[in-house]
């Protein structure tokens, strides 16, 4: 049995976090679903940054959009659902057999709106009609302006990946965001089964302190932050106030690992897919680690997750003089800038590649 379907028969779902058009329309997807028990799949700037600027296969697609009087985000957009929406055909059969737990695509909201609330939810609403698959999440960062668009967007019935996510306070903060849009969705009697994750990014933290952490606790920082997010996501799910959500038809909001690829060159590059397994969580790997731990993954029969380690790792950062709630927020705000980053980057490659297939003359047809 491959290390991919004992992790999937552990109870925890593995998701791609790459798309392509390419790993669409030669089968490569389709393969990962029937060979590697990958049951969803993520997506944000940085990937279709990458993708549309290496890639010559979303050129008759522009060209296209361009003839339909379309430009810039609006013809991202068009190019991101053509995609999203393909993987999520793909991953239907998934969806319904899960009654809808899996079998899920994300779509990113604009990162430039990551303070700006209230437009964040219009675009949301509106991507989300737009794909009109019902297994598609959009995406929007646990910023603070962006909780309050999560709490609305999943009150209008949006289903939700909340993201930029570092830290259990971070985490808790997206979950309440999260039930409190259920809670109004009960008391106006709409039904309350509105679908979220909620994804704690990992492999940042053993990079912001690789410089300063002493040598025993290198690449140990982000695994026990994910630890400490688990817990603080079973206390959650425990709660009476979310098993009154429980009891009137919600479904627990699933906690993400995310940027689980190994960073540091010197450790096992699937340090963080081993250490994380956990049931009723999500894993969502790069490509490459999805391939390596096919290839050589290992479960531990006693995962780390579960282990009360993390706390003293977390104590030892402390007393190092790590202040781990600023540095929480410092990734995030990061994070987010980051996001912006790649957006602009984007846009600036549809620009180019725009300008340049729209002098190119078409060809005839044979």
């Amino acid at each position: 049995m491959k290390p991919t379907e004992i992790l999937h028969r552990s109870g925890q779902s593995l998701w791609l976090d790459n798309i392509t058009r390419e790993l669409l329309t030669n089968g490569t997807l389709a393969h990962y679903i029937r060979e590697l028990s990958v049951t969803g799949l993520t997506s944000n700037p940085t990937i279709f940054d990458h993708t549309i600027k290496s890639s010559a296969a979303y050129d008759g697609a522009i060209r296209a959009q361009l003839a339909n009087g379309l430009s810039g985000e609006q013809l991202f957009f068009e190019l991101a659902l053509q995609d999203l929406t393909a993987a999520a055909d793909l991953f239907r059969d998934v969806h319904e057999c899960t009654a809808g737990v899996d079998g899920w695509v994300s779509l990113e909201v604009s990162p430039l709106l990551a303070r700006d609330a209230r437009t964040t939810l219009a675009e949301a609403i509106d991507l989300h009609a737009r794909a009109a698959r019902p297994n598609l999440y959009i995406k929007i960062p646990g910023t603070p302006e962006g909780l309050q668009a999560i709490e609305a967007a999943i009150f209008a019935g949006v289903p939700v990946n909340v993201t930029l996510l570092f830290s259990p306070a971070q985490y808790l903060a997206a979950a309440e965001a999260y039930l409190r849009g259920v809670e109004r969705r009960i008391e106006a009697g709409l039904n309350p089964n509105v679908s979220s994750v909620a994804s704690v990014f990992i492999s940042r933290w053993d990079v912001a302190v690789a410089r300063q952490a002493p040598a025993q606790l290198a690449n140990t920082l982000g695994i026990a932050m994910g630890c400490a997010a688990y817990r603080a996501y079973l206390r959650f799910l425990a709660s009476p106030r979310w098993r009154r959500a429980c009891n009137a038809g919600a479904r627990p909001q699933r906690l993400l690992f995310a940027s689980t690829g190994t960073k540091d060159p010197k450790v096992s590059d699937v340090l963080y897919v081993e250490a994380l397994n956990a049931p009723l969580t999500i894993n969502t790997v790069p490509e490459s680690t999805l391939k390596a731990f096919a290839d050589h993954g290992a479960l531990a029969d006693n995962p780390k997750v579960e282990s009360a380690a993390a706390d003293r790792v977390l104590r030892q950062f402390g007393q190092a003089g790590v202040d781990l709630d600023g540095l929480a927020r410092r990734l995030q705000d990061e994070g987010a800038a980051a996001f912006v980053s790649s957006w602009n980057d984007l846009l600036g490659v549809i620009a180019s590649k725009s300008a340049a297939l729209g002098a190119q003359p078409r060809r005839a047809a044979s």
